[in-house]
This record gives structure tokens, C-alpha cells and sequence, in this order.
């Protein structure tokens, strides 16, 4: 994982991302239950910079005091929450952090909002739509593709369908969209 920006920085130029939601209070000393966009996420044991977005719209930074897994869900206090009322103003609220205060991919691996607004291109050159979501299935991972007027399409994240996918060019290279239509 990156370092935290130093005072310096300029958070507002930072790229945000949405990655959980407070679901409910949890005891009496201000701990909120997560429900995390990625359940296997491991982000908030690293304390990293969170902005809070509430169901009203209005945004602060709120820093991690502690963090911990419990039966499937991670439960967070955060410093400024103290206590049951704390802890259920926050309820419905959107957690969000800085992409570049995620945990380093090994190569051939994305996040999927890095691949969001890619473009998918059949090797023919053809620009088949843009990427709006990565779905995870039991069986596999799959790109869903708005094709504007043609509708919607999703191509399973498997050799047989996706060649490369690179996020810096923000291209999917697709090897067919065959079967799929």
C-alpha cells in the first residue's frame, strides 16, 4: 500500500472511490458495522484516508480509530465516534478512499473502478461500448458493456472473450463478442 499524502497534497484533486457503506451501529462504544463493496476487502485495517458522504449529502474526513473482522462483516470506530448515537447518525453513510491508497495488484490484476469507462475494442478496431461495471458470478467475472442503443452486454472476463485489459489506455481488448449477442 502507498503512503498517506503528506499536508501538502491536494486531496480534492485526489480520485475518490466508493468502497463501503455504514450499515448499523454496533454496541455502545460508537463501532459501526460495514457493509463493504468488496467483501473481502482488507483496506480498513490499514487506516487509510476516508471521506464520508451522508445519505443528506454532506461530506467530512473521519479517521479510523480501530478496525476488525467479525463473523463475515468488519466492524470500524471511528475518532470522532463515541457512542450509540454516534454511531447511528452515521448509518447510510458512503465511505470512500483515494484510489492510490489501495493495496499494489500483482500484474494481469485490476480494480474494478480502474476499468470502469474503458472502452471494449474487438481486435477488428471496433468499438464494441464502454465498461460500466465488473459483476462477480460464482462461475466467473464479467464486464457488463453499455452498447447505447444496442442494449447492454456482459462478456465474461475468461481468455475466450477478453485478450488484455489495460487500465492506463482505458481499453479492453476483446478477442470475440461471438455467442454472447
Amino acid at each position: 500500500m502507498t503512503s498517506r499524502p503528506s499536508a501538502s497534497t491536494n486531496i480534492t484533486t485526489r480520485r475518490f472511490v466508493p468502497v463501503a457503506e455504514v450499515a448499523r451501529p454496533h454496541g455502545v462504544r460508537g463501532e459501526v458495522r460495514l457493509k463493504l463493496y468488496h467483501e473481502h476487502s482488507n483496506l480498513f485495517a490499514h487506516k487509510p484516508t476516508i471521506r464520508l458522504r451522508t445519505p443528506e449529502g454532506s461530506e467530512r474526513f473521519v479517521e479510523v480509530d480501530v478496525a476488525r473482522t467479525t463473523n463475515g462483516g468488519v466492524l470500524v470506530k471511528f475518532t470522532e465516534t463515541n457512542d450509540r448515537n454516534d454511531a447511528e447518525a452515521l448509518r447510510g453513510s458512503v465511505l470512500s478512499v483515494p484510489r492510490d491508497e489501495f493495496p499494489t495488484l500483482d500484474d494481469g490484476e485490476f480494480y474494478a473502478c480502474d476499468v470502469e469507462g474503458a472502452r471494449a475494442v474487438l481486435p477488428s478496431g471496433e468499438v464494441v461500448g464502454l465498461v460500466t461495471s465488473l459483476v462477480s458470478y460464482p462461475t466467473c467475472d464479467t464486464l457488463t458493456i453499455d452498447r447505447g442503443h444496442l442494449g447492454k452486454l456482459e462478456i465474461p472476463l475468461i481468455e475466450q472473450f477478453v485478450q488484455s485489459v489495460d487500465t492506463d489506455a482505458g481499453i479492453v481488448h476483446l478477442a470475440t463478442i461471438d455467442g454472447l449477442e
